[in-house]
């Protein structure tokens, strides 16, 4: 196995403000989710909205007219839009679909660092030390008292609990093979082929498994504008150059934080409660990325 490749440099002004901005465009997109879903199947409104992405990636290709890489770039690129777009996001909508409970699968994918640290010393040659150890502990035991004070764990089966633990594995493999496989593209680039083969999965399963439903009310319109824009296409597009930046280690640990923000964003937003037991949840989980992602010393 060679070394990991270098990473892409970030501009200074944004690599100090991507994990924030990261966490509030990914943690608000559950909630336009929330409202997307009332008007849409599941399926149905992911392949809508890769349709989008794509759409508006041609024509950015058409107007920038981007460097393009070798076959062997692409091979990269196609692979993290498989197990990132393709498998991780259809995944998770078919556990939902299928019966799992939001908290089940929150919890269960919210195990994502701890998984990445297990395994990135022999995929990345990452050092995972006790202080990073300590802050992934206490980040899981912080998001599971967020998840479990708002919502109901459940599993309605079976097939819907294995969806979840397989969205799970996707994410994780899509995260270490961009740390260990990435390189630096034209995000124009990268996103169009990512969002093709995510596309090119999504849509039959939409055909196959649902009877695309959609409802054209204001509402989807403005929750599909936002997860294509923000969340689709700026929010990945950090993720993605801070893990071929960072230590993937240390990026997976900001998922720890997800739940509590996704819950405060509701909050404010769809004025949903916040129970108080999720208090000390978000205290501990906030301590856990603090140590997590400090650079070794």
């Amino acid at each position: 196995m060679t070394a990991p490749r270098p990473a892409m440099p970030l501009p200074s002004s944004i690599a100090a403000t991507a994990p924030v901005l990261f966490l509030l465009l990914w943690s608000s997109g559950f909630v336009f989710l929330k409202v997307g879903l009332a008007y849409a199947d599941p399926l149905t409104f992911l392949a809508l909205r890769y349709t989008c992405v794509v759409g508006l990636l041609l024509v950015a290709c058409l107007a920038l007219r981007p460097t393009l890489r070798l076959p062997a770039a692409w091979k990269h690129l196609a692979m993290v839009g498989l197990l990132i777009q393709a498998g991780y996001f259809a995944c998770t909508y078919l556990s939902l679909k299928l019966g799992l409970s939001a908290g089940t699968l929150a919890l269960i994918t919210s195990q994502q660092p701890i998984l990445i640290a297990l395994l990135a010393p022999w995929v990345a040659h990452e050092r995972v030390g006790l202080l990073r150890w300590a802050g992934l502990a206490l980040g899981v035991a912080g998001a599971a008292i967020v998840i479990a004070s708002k919502s109901t764990l459940a599993i309605g089966s079976a097939t819907g609990l294995a969806f979840a633990v397989l969205a799970l594995l996707c994410m994780t493999s899509g995260t270490l093979w961009e740390k260990r496989f990435g390189t630096a593209v034209h995000p124009v680039t990268a996103n169009l082929v990512q969002y093709a083969v995510g596309l090119a999965v999504t849509a039959p399963l939409a055909f196959w498994l649902e009877p695309m439903h959609v409802e054209w009310t204001p509402a989807l319109l403005g929750s599909l504008a936002y997860l294509v824009l923000a969340n689709s296409l700026l929010a990945i597009s950090l993720l993605l150059a801070m893990i071929r930046r960072a230590e993937a280690s240390r990026v997976s640990a900001l998922f720890f934080l997800v739940p509590p923000v996704t819950a405060v964003i509701a909050w404010l937003v769809l004025g949903e409660t916040l129970p108080p037991q999720a208090l000390p949840g978000m205290a501990l989980a906030a301590a856990g990325i603090y140590l997590a992602t400090r650079p070794a010393r």
